[in-house]
């Protein structure tokens, strides 16, 4: 008995360390003040990959070289399902046309080159109707590092695959891809598979993406929550706590209620936005296909089943 307690006092220490490590790395966004109060319906966390460049890891090389301004490149809102073990993630595709406040028509990930995470937060409320409870940022360079603490992440491959821009080279077969490769992954815009003998593009578009990211996501969020991961705390707190920037009102509680809730998950729905490509002036875009995304986005915000996308 006092052996047990002894190791249970011990998994307290590491536990409550593991927490003030992530509390004490965790950096704010003082200006963001425009977040909805939560209230009795699924609280809403807007998950934000930037792609800023600023401490790149050198492991990543130059494949992401500037490209004229920080802009959001990864775009999710994530829920929990109050009274069920159901996650739900719905992803926006980064060249959504929508109504920028303030600066007219543009892709929605403009929003965030034009006014930061505030503009970036009223521009979704504005196009989807969504309230937006929380708001959680990470850069692309720290996601490798966050990818790494996890002990990678595990993607099946039907074909050998690659991306010479971005640097990914993988064969078939099921893959533990470790921080540079994931993010190579994730960011893939020139996707290619070798089929028969010659090297084809494969979803190269904004939709492709989304599904590429919400894969590697939905693994990563299995590992954060495994019995093992116990182990790894303290690095995953430091990794996530020196790549996360979060508004003021997120507490250390409510990230790690939201980590129980993932944990006890039976389920993960992930969905993007229903959209078709578009060229407008020259810009090419991808505009929201109704009634498919406003049944989406009524089902989502309800916290019902996510609909599932008719066979193109």
């Amino acid at each position: 008995m006092i052996a047990l307690t002894g190791l249970v006092a011990l998994g307290l220490i590491w536990v409550i360390g593991s927490a003030l490590i992530f509390s004490s790395q965790l950096e704010r966004i003082p200006g963001l003040t425009n977040l909805d109060p939560t209230g009795s319906g699924p609280v809403n966390y807007l998950l934000v990959g930037s792609d800023s460049r600023e401490n790149l890891d050198p492991e990543l090389g130059d494949r992401f070289t500037a490209s004229g301004g920080q802009r959001a490149d990864v775009i999710m809102l994530v829920h929990t399902v109050p009274g069920t073990n159901t996650v739900q993630m719905l992803s926006l595709p980064r060249d959504l046309k929508v109504e920028i406040p303030g600066h007219g028509t543009d892709r929605i990930n403009a929003a965030y080159a034009f006014g930061g995470p505030e503009l970036l937060v009223a521009t979704i409320r504005q196009a989807t109707g969504l309230p937006v409870h929380h708001y959680v940022e990470i850069g692309f360079s720290q996601f490798a590092d966050v990818v790494d603490a996890l002990g990678g992440a595990s993607v099946s491959f039907e074909y050998e695959a690659r991306d010479n821009q971005s640097g990914l080279s993988v064969a078939a077969g099921t893959d533990v891809l470790d921080g540079p490769a994931a993010v190579a992954y994730v960011r893939s815009r020139t996707y290619e598979e070798y089929r028969d003998g010659s090297w084809v593009g494969v979803d190269q578009n904004d939709i492709g993406r989304t599904r590429r990211q919400q894969q590697v996501l939905t693994d990563l969020m299995h590992r954060a929550t495994s019995p093992g991961v116990i182990f790894k705390l303290p690095w995953l707190a430091r990794s996530l706590g020196e790549a996360a920037t979060a508004d003021p009102g997120v507490s250390v509680s409510d990230l790690a209620r939201l980590g129980l809730a993932l944990a006890r998950a039976g389920e993960v729905e992930a969905a993007t936005l229903p959209v078709r490509g578009s060229t407008e002036g020259g810009v090419a875009y991808v505009v929201r296909v109704d009634p498919e995304a406003a049944q989406l986005l009524a089902a989502f915000a309800a916290g019902d089943p996510l609909p599932v996308p008719a066979a193109p």
